[in-house]
């Protein structure tokens, strides 16, 4: 049977000196996971082995990401992380700085929702 999406939370993260995308998309990830709180797997008893967390990483390289450092992040779940192109590099014209700039989208599946 197919899980069914029951939460979608969204984050941002920045480095701003150093261009580390691995920071960027854990300041990412803590972003969202700081909007929500999953309290109706606690209420609902849900065994948290049963969720499907989903995270996908925007930046601008997405090569550069540490998956299992961003894995490791996510405090419950099956956790699969993927890093896509997305989020932004921001240059500064006067170094060869840049910011970076990471989006993360989280997703938890459950069966039978």
């Amino acid at each position: 049977m197919p899980k069914t999406r029951v939460i979608l939370e969204l984050g941002s993260g920045n480095d701003l000196h150093g261009s580390d995308y691995t920071k960027a998309a854990l300041r990412a990830v803590e972003d969202a996971l700081h909007h929500s709180s999953l309290s109706f797997v606690r209420s609902l008893r849900i065994d948290k082995t049963k969720l499907d967390v989903e995270v996908t990483i925007g930046v601008q390289r997405p090569e550069q990401v540490d998956i299992e450092r961003v894995k490791k992040a996510l405090p419950l779940g099956n956790v699969t992380v993927t890093a896509v192109k997305g989020g932004l590099d921001v240059a500064d014209p006067e170094s060869s700085d840049s910011a970076v700039i990471a989006s993360a989208a989280i997703a938890v599946r459950i069966e039978g929702a």
